[in-house]
């Protein structure tokens, strides 16, 4: 596993931030450098278990993440674990490889807001496969959420 770090300054309150990054279609729109399509079915609130999904590119069935929200505070900080996969539509929390990502897997978003301006920070832990990939997408989805949360 590897630990990433990202961060971002937006001119907006973290108030404005944390809705732009939640809210339906706001998050779709940011989260579409990850994957055209990407979406999410469920709730924020700690606790929740939460499906991250979109078209997979090779097939067009549906896949993604299965999460929980493992803490939420808001406008300050959220945490996600993430515990498996969905693959053509059916939820992985079983498999060999599900199992070993759901031991170290999680996203964390800290949100500190100075003089009306907020300073994002994702902390989180990923398989050496999928480094490189976040390493390439992430910076690209906070620059697209910062344009969307200054409109």
């Amino acid at each position: 596993m590897k630990k990433l770090q990202f961060k971002i300054n937006i001119e907006a309150s973290k108030e404005k931030v944390w809705d732009t990054m939640l809210e339906d279609a706001t998050y779709r729109e940011w989260t579409s450098v990850f994957s055209p399509g990407s979406y999410y079915k469920g709730d924020w609130s700690a606790g929740s278990k939460i499906l991250f999904l979109g078209p997979d590119p090779r097939t067009g069935e549906e896949g993604g993440m299965v999460s929980m929200v493992s803490e939420n505070k808001p406008y300050e900080f959220i945490s996600l674990k993430h515990i498996g996969f969905v693959q053509n539509g059916i939820e992985d929390t079983e498999s060999e490889m599900a199992k070993t990502w759901a031991d170290s897997s999680f996203e964390n978003y800290t949100f500190n807001e100075k003089d009306g301006k907020t300073e994002l920070v994702i902390d989180l832990n990923v398989t050496d496969e999928l480094a490189g990939e976040f390493e390439r997408m992430w910076p690209d989805a906070l620059k697209k959420l910062k344009e969307i949360s200054e409109r």
